[in-house]
């Protein structure tokens, strides 16, 4: 009997190849996942040597953990729920060892519509800073939902299992969020 051939380009061959052990499977869902896995990291972390350490954990975890991945969420799904539980572990550490602000890069591209109106640009800019700014004045553990929920869509049955909460306290802490970056965003101006 011919062996079939593989077909890199299909994930859920991928992920099976990787259950069993297939590191080169592995590899390609990783750097198919890496970038987004950064971004979020970065997102939730605001430092970029951070999030890199982050997203090198998030992929080891992955890794080890690939055999008990059972399918029932998308790989991405699973992947990301990884790196928010590191990036809520590193930052926890990193909270009790230090107390360095956290520098935030803006992924933001400029769009030709910014180009027309730069007035508009200008203003859309201050407030991505303001916004970006008063993200990170939040606790960590109220950043995170707010990261998880307004920047990713996340459902809050979706935080509470990646964060080890309720959702109850899920919604308190994006709504006590929300409105302490609403007033930080207005005594700013």
């Amino acid at each position: 009997m011919k062996a079939r051939p593989v077909k890199w380009d299909d994930e859920h061959e991928l992920l099976a190849r990787s259950r069993a052990g297939d590191r080169e499977a592995f590899s390609i869902l990783a750097q198919r996942h890496q970038h987004q896995v950064f971004t979020l990291a970065t997102r939730l972390a605001g430092d970029h040597d951070l999030a890199a350490d982050i997203s090198q954990e998030a992929l080891l975890r992955a890794w080890r953990g690939i055999g008990s991945f059972r399918g029932d969420a998308r790989f991405s799904s699973w992947l990301y729920r990884i790196t928010v539980n590191v990036a809520w572990t590193q930052l926890s550490r990193r909270k009790r060892t230090q107390h360095a602000p956290l520098e935030v890069v803006d992924n933001v591209a400029a769009t030709p519509s910014s180009f027309d109106h730069p007035e508009l640009a200008f203003e859309s800019a201050n407030l991505r800073g303001r916004l970006r700014r008063a993200l990170l004045r939040l606790p960590q553990r109220s950043r995170v939902v707010v990261v998880l929920r307004d920047v990713y869509g996340w459902s809050h049955a979706q935080i509470a299992e990646a964060l080890g909460i309720s959702v109850s306290a899920s919604k308190v802490r994006l709504h006590r969020a929300r409105k302490r970056l609403r007033t930080m965003l207005e005594n700013a101006t």
